[in-house]
């Protein structure tokens, strides 16, 4: 069974600065907490097939490879580690950034889609804990857009720092 994690919000810029921003796959370190850098894989550095891989806070790097590419609308990221699936407790996981006009500002919407491992006990673990904490993450991730699209400055405090 596939959960999802959605959060919309309005973006003070027009749809085509907003995609400016958001096709530069090197951009999620400036508004993902906890992510202390980026490095893109061969290929592609936009659209289908482009991949890169985000360095943790906690020492551990995950890899996102954009399998769905809708030019001014969004994308669709695979997480995954390394050739392998998604990291645990996900069998598989996906996030999708999606964007559209509103008037003469954009409105974003950000969703985490996955599938928990380990049967029962896995969607026992989404149900109690995994998808409260990703309904924040997905939340906090739209709001950090929001904030360093419209200002410019990283809202992710890891490297606002540096």
């Amino acid at each position: 069974m596939t959960s999802e994690s959605t959060s919309t919000i309005d973006i003070d810029l027009p749809l085509e600065k907003s995609w400016e921003i958001l096709r530069d796959f090197t951009q999620a370190v400036n508004y993902v907490p906890n992510l202390t850098g980026c490095e893109l894989h061969p290929g592609p550095e936009e659209g289908k097939g482009a991949s890169r891989r985000v360095f943790q806070k906690n020492g551990k790097f995950l890899d996102e490879t954009v399998t769905h590419w809708r030019e001014k609308q969004g994308f669709v990221i695979r997480l995954h580690e390394g050739d392998g699936p998604a990291p645990a407790p996900f069998r598989e996981a996906c996030f999708i950034y999606k964007i559209q006009p509103k008037g003469e500002k954009t409105q974003l919407t950000t969703t985490m889609s996955y599938t928990v491992r380990f049967g029962f006990l896995g969607k026992l673990l989404d149900k109690l804990f995994v998808k409260k904490a990703l309904d924040g993450a997905v939340n906090k991730i739209a709001r950090n857009m929001k904030s360093y699209y419209e200002t410019g400055v990283p809202s992710n405090k890891t490297i606002s720092k540096a």
